[in-house]
């Protein structure tokens, strides 16, 4: 996908050069105007096959679904900057034939909010929860991040990759087995030195609201009513700070609402992309 190229409606895996020259994946799919998926952490592009979101959307839409830096078919590079990932993000959104639909969960959210600001090719932008340390809330704690740090010497990944899961985005037990049993988990597993840096990085990142006082992009908010405290105040400080945007509220549901209320979030989505027309 380095060239500009049309929709498909078959599955096709492409890579696109970042500012850094870092080949990111993309597989795209689909047919119609362009929406670009960023997964969160712990995840790659297959995230969005779960609960058939993605085939729900190519009814309607050619996706891009990307894999983050160092996950799945990405490149890396030998120092790591949260800065590229924002790059990653715009480069991909750059290479597709516009206006593109950005939609990013988690700290794919947050990536794809700061790409906002790096391209000029957006129709609308999604976000559901970024990550983003405001008031008193913390991402992790010290002890948690040195803890993953000493597995990852230790080259202990798995126990990685379940830590992050446990302490960071505090998920059950029962939501560790099950995405335990997922196919693409020891790729995950694999991918176990990407956790720790991404979450150090997004939890030193520093939100400053005025440098989205002229972002005029629509852009959609996205919460769950059950979603830990921090995540739903972050979303209200973004939907704030953006001077063209608006939030919805999923009740009842957390985090990941396109997992749990799978018709409701691409509900939400679709509205979204025709109302921004």
């Amino acid at each position: 996908m380095d060239e500009r190229t049309p929709h498909v409606t078959k599955n096709e895996m492409k890579t696109v050069a970042s500012a850094d020259g870092t080949p990111i994946a993309v597989e795209r799919t689909g047919s119609g105007p362009p929406l670009v998926l960023v997964h969160g952490s712990v995840c790659d592009h297959r995230f969005w096959d779960l609960s058939d979101i993605r085939s729900a959307f190519t009814e309607q839409y050619t996706t891009y679904a990307m894999d983050c830096r160092g996950v799945g078919e990405s490149g890396d590079a030998v120092k790591y900057d949260l800065e590229r990932e924002f790059e990653d993000v715009a480069a991909v959104v750059d290479s597709i034939d516009g206006p593109v639909t950005l939609l990013g969960h988690s700290s794919g959210a947050l990536l794809s909010l700061e790409a906002a600001l790096r391209t000029d090719n957006l129709h609308g932008l999604i976000l559901y929860e970024p990550p983003i340390p405001v008031g008193d809330h913390e991402l992790y704690s010290e002890e948690t991040l040195d803890e993953m740090k000493r597995l990852l010497d230790a080259g202990e990944n798995e126990q990685v990759l379940v830590l992050f899961l446990r302490e960071i985005a505090q998920s059950t037990p029962e939501e560790i087995d099950a995405q335990r049993s997922a196919p693409d988990w020891q790729d995950l597993v694999d991918a176990a030195h990407v956790w720790p840096r991404s979450v150090q990085a997004v939890g030193e990142y520093e939100f400053d609201a005025a440098r989205f006082a002229n972002m005029a992009t629509p852009t959609l908010l996205l919460s769950g009513s059950e979603s830990p405290p921090f995540l739903r105040d972050a979303t209200e400080v973004v939907d704030n700070a953006l001077p063209n945007s608006w939030l919805v509220t999923f009740e009842g549901h957390a985090h990941e609402a396109m997992l749990t209320a799978p018709d409701r979030f691409v509900d939400e989505v679709l509205t979204f992309i025709s109302e921004a027309d």
